[in-house]
Formats: structure tokens, C-alpha cells, sequence
């Protein structure tokens, strides 16, 4: 006997019930999908501190038709020669180049635009501009930097931390002072505000900075810094936004090394920094800093990160500050600035999350710009636990 239990009406049935079973479930899991996402996006479920961002970013639409051949062959997966490798975890390895590089094609191939194994073009302006919009890193290029057809060597340490380098060791065309002279004297003969304005001055402002404490309030020395931890336990640290370098070079005479962080926002910061001696890092207050966990005995901000910058990335900021600081470590904010009632109801809960001890903690009134403006400065000399950090 021959049974046909596909043509049986029990069969039928069956195939029926489960076809039913099967569209009710797959239903069921979509409307809880659907009630999972509504409620954990909600705009209702903001909180100021949260992991979540106020703003919305939309996503780039770039294919890779619209971007560069020279960007395709950098940042493109490359086999590795010899297969897997362990410490990879892949037989492949994908060089870093920011994700907003994609946002910006026309600037991105106008960068990556040049003759392979020639000079590349003089654009420090595009690169920098690409950088702070977020293209970071910047992609690696193969071609040589413009530089002076006339090189003169550096001043030998000690006399280059305190010395104006030659006028060689810059290529000025993205600036609008073509030498150190205009730099150096800015301040008298350019009117508005500029940050940094007179930086380039060895001889003014930057003679005397942190060298003593001026009345005791927000101006700590670095003597006073010191002051707070054993002798000889500070030797190593990182100046974020520093500027010319003062700060690096002030400890240096003390024996401790510190990497400075620097644009070149009108004026050749890094090249100044590496003529002094000491040593620039050209990278945004966005990036993730370079450095291991629990490594670093102190890291310095004046000026830098302060309220112009998004609170949730001054969270991660501040957090990766942390990240990079060993146990027992100190974070000197100095001089942060915001906006009268912003101190109290943003950032001292926003920097009180991240976990330090408070050594010192002054505020003050920042007036440059004016009693109208009512701005705030803040000096904190904050540490990380030596004990239970984690």
C-alpha cells in the first residue's frame, strides 16, 4: 500500500497550522522589534551625561565611486604576505583614516590628488581643515611635503627653549605672517581677540608663565603642582593644546618629559614646538589619545578643553584623560572656561563622574572679554585614585 500523506487532508491541515503558527510568530517578533527601538531612542529618554547625543548626524552617501583612487589604495584592506597572523586576529590589515574623510570627497580628492613618489602640493590649509572636520587621521600619502629650499639647523639645547628659530624652518604660505618677527609683535599691531595671540613672544608673557603663583588663586606654578606628589614621581606627561610649548619646556628644566598637542591655527605651532626642542603631536582634541592605559603621571589643559567643545565629547575627553593616566596621576585643568550657571549645573557634575580626587579646585571670573559675557574660569588639579581606580 502507497501512502500520499502530502495529498492527505490531515497533512494539509498540519501544513496549514504551521504556515499560520510560523506568520503569527515572525508578527509577534517584529511588533516587539518595532516597541525595543521606539523605546530606547525616545527623545524622552535623553539625560545630559548619558551615552547618547543630543545632535543627529546624518551618514555619508558616498560610494566608493566618489572617492579618490590614491584614498581606495590606502585605506583599502591589504592581504598580508605571509597569511594569518595571530596578533592581527585577519589575514588582512586596514590602515586608520578617519570615517568623516568620506563626508568631504571633494576636499578628500583634492588632497589625495598628487604624483605618486613626487612633491606633494602646498596644502597645509585643505589638510588641516580636513583634520578638524574629522577626516583623523589624516590617510598617509606617497609623496614628499613642501618645505624651504634653505634649511637652517636648530639652535643646540638649552639655548632653543628659549629662543626664536630661524624663519628657515617654516613654510609660511598658510599663514598670514610670513616670518617670527610678525608673530612675535601681533599683538601690537593686530587689533581684535585671537587665542594664542602672543605666544610667539619668548620674552613677554611667556617668560614668567607658570613659573610662580600670582596670588595664590587661579594660577598654579608648576612648583605647586609638583609640590602635591613625592619628589621624582612626575616624569612623564602630556600638555593638551599647549600652545607654544612653554609648559614643556618648564618642565624640561625639571627633568620631566611632556609631549604637547597643537594645531596650526594661523601660526606654525608645531614647527615652533620642535625648534624649542621639545616635542609637538599634531593631532585635535577629537582624537583618542595615542598613549597605553595607566602610563602617564600628568596631563596639562589650559584654555583648551573648555565649553566650546560638545559636552558628550568633553565627556569622552575627559575620560580618555583618565584612560591615560596611571594610578595616582594628576590632571591639571587650567583655566577651563564656561558660562556662568554652566559650571555648576554642567560640568562640575560632568567632571565629578569621571572619578578623580580633588586637590585643588578654584574658580574665578574670566573677564578679557568682557564683564558682560559672564564667564567663568575654573583650576582644578585633580588625581586619579592610587587605590581602586578601576
Amino acid at each position: 500500500m502507497k501512502f500520499k500523506s502530502m495529498d492527505s487532508p490531515h497533512n494539509k491541515f498540519k501544513s496549514y497550522t504551521s504556515n499560520n503558527l510560523y506568520f503569527l510568530l515572525l508578527l509577534l517578533l517584529t511588533n516587539f522589534i518595532t516597541l525595543f527601538i521606539s523605546s530606547s531612542f525616545s527623545s524622552c529618554s535623553y539625560k545630559p551625561l548619558s551615552t547618547t547625543d543630543a545632535s543627529i548626524v546624518e551618514e555619508s552617501t558616498t560610494t566608493a565611486s566618489d572617492l579618490p583612487p590614491e584614498f581606495l589604495s590606502f585605506a583599502s584592506g591589504h592581504a598580508l604576505p605571509f597569511g594569518y597572523n595571530a596578533n592581527f586576529d585577519s589575514d588582512t590589515i586596514y590602515p586608520p583614516a578617519g570615517k568623516a574623510c568620506t563626508l568631504f570627497p571633494d576636499e578628500l580628492r583634492r588632497y589625495m590628488s598628487y604624483k605618486v613618489n613626487g612633491s606633494c602640493p602646498d596644502d597645509e590649509l585643505l589638510a588641516q581643515k580636513l583634520l578638524l572636520k574629522g577626516c583623523e587621521p589624516l590617510p598617509r600619502r606617497r609623496c614628499r611635503p613642501a618645505s624651504q629650499p634653505e634649511y637652517t639647523e636648530p639652535y643646540p639645547l638649552p639655548t632653543s627653549l628659549w629662543t626664536t628659530p630661524s624663519d628657515s624652518s617654516v613654510v609660511w604660505t598658510a599663514y598670514r605672517c610670513k616670518n617670527y618677527n610678525c608673530l612675535v609683535n601681533r599683538k601690537r599691531n593686530e587689533k581684535g581677540f585671537t587665542d594664542c595671540k602672543d605666544c610667539f613672544d619668548l620674552r613677554g608673557n611667556e617668560k614668567s608663565r607658570w613659573a610662580s603663583p600670582k596670588g595664590g588663586g587661579l594660577h598654579f606654578s608648576i612648583d605647586e603642582v609638583l609640590a602635591t606628589k613625592p619628589r621624582g614621581s612626575i616624569r612623564i606627561g602630556l600638555d593638551v593644546g599647549g600652545g607654544v610649548a612653554t609648559f614643556a619646556v618648564r618642565m624640561r628644566e625639571r627633568n620631566i618629559t611632556i609631549v604637547t598637542t597643537s594645531m596650526n591655527l594661523n601660526g606654525p605651532f608645531n614647527n615652533f614646538i620642535a625648534s624649542r626642542g621639545v616635542i609637538p603631536l599634531y593631532i585635535s582634541i577629537s582624537q583618542r589619545l595615542p598613549f597605553f592605559d595607566n602610563t602617564l603621571d600628568i596631563v596639562h589643559s589650559m584654555h583648551v578643553l573648555s565649553n566650546w567643545i560638545p559636552t558628550t565629547l568633553l565627556h569622552f575627553a575627559f575620560f580618555d584623560v583618565y584612560r591615560v593616566l596611571r594610578p595616582g596621576g594628576l590632571f591639571w585643568l587650567d583655566h577651563f572656561f564656561c558660562v556662568g550657571e554652566q559650571l555648576e549645573v554642567t560640568y562640575k557634575p560632568l567632571i565629578e563622574s569621571i572619578g578623580f580626587n580633588k586637590l585643588k579646585w578654584v574658580v574665578g571670573r574670566k573677564l578679557d572679554r568682557g564683564p558682560e559675557l559672564r564667564e567663568m574660569y575654573l583650576s582644578a588639579l585633580l588625581e586619579k585614585p592610587l587605590k581602586n581606580s578601576w
